[in-house]
Parts: C-alpha cells; structure tokens; sequence
C-alpha cells in the first residue's frame, strides 16, 4: 500500500479485534508506530478496569477499553523488518518524514475499530 503525508503526530489510534496484522516497509527506509497494549473486554459491558473506565461496544459487537495517551508508546523502525501485531493491539501509523512510502500490510480486509484519544 502507498501511503502519503503521514507526519510524526496521531490523534487516535486503532485495532483490529479479530485479526493479527502485519507490516513493513518496502525499501526499509525509518517509519515510526504508536502502540498500546490490547484491551479487548470478554464478558462485555458490566466489567471495569481498576481506574473504574467502563468499556466501549465497537460497531462489530465487541467490547474494549480505548488505551490511556500514556499507555501507548512510540517506536523507531529501521531497516528491512516486518511487525505483527496481535489481535486487539491498538495502534497509530505507520508514520514517517517523507511525503509517501509504501508499505506491506498483511490482513483479512479493512477490520479497523478507531478512537480518539483524549488528554493530547
């Protein structure tokens, strides 16, 4: 995939709740990824986490916890490798400096669940 402008901010993040994904650069020119732990709730919605957040039902029925801004961590990719993210893994980007790159991107179809963060 061909990706343009995507500077090194994000606002929101995303996860795939039923999926492993996988992605690299074609190149192995720097990109940068926003990564949050997964957060999918079993057990739905009368479950809380321990600072008493209540989850969200995401449009294809499950139920999650969006990642709190200090929760997710931004990491440096160089060279020729290829990330999987587990099922459920909140993420942000792929983000880079130059105006396009293009990208490997390994799953089923677009099973994308996004949320603002808030507190940025």
């Amino acid at each position: 995939m061909r990706l343009e402008n995507q500077p090194l901010k994000f606002a929101g993040t995303t996860h795939h709740a039923n999926v492993t994904q996988c992605l690299g650069s074609i190149g192995g020119q720097d990109w940068y990824l926003g990564v949050a732990k997964p957060s999918i709730v079993d057990g739905g919605s009368e479950q809380s986490d321990q600072d008493g957040r209540k989850p969200v039902q995401s449009r294809a029925g499950h139920y999650y916890l969006p990642p709190d801004p200090p929760e997710v961590c931004a990491f440096r990719v160089s060279g020729l490798k290829f990330l999987k993210l587990h099922k459920g893994t909140w993420h942000a980007g792929p983000l880079f400096r130059a105006d396009t790159m293009d990208f490997y991107n390994l799953e089923l179809s677009n099973t994308n669940v996004s949320v603002q963060l808030l507190n940025w």
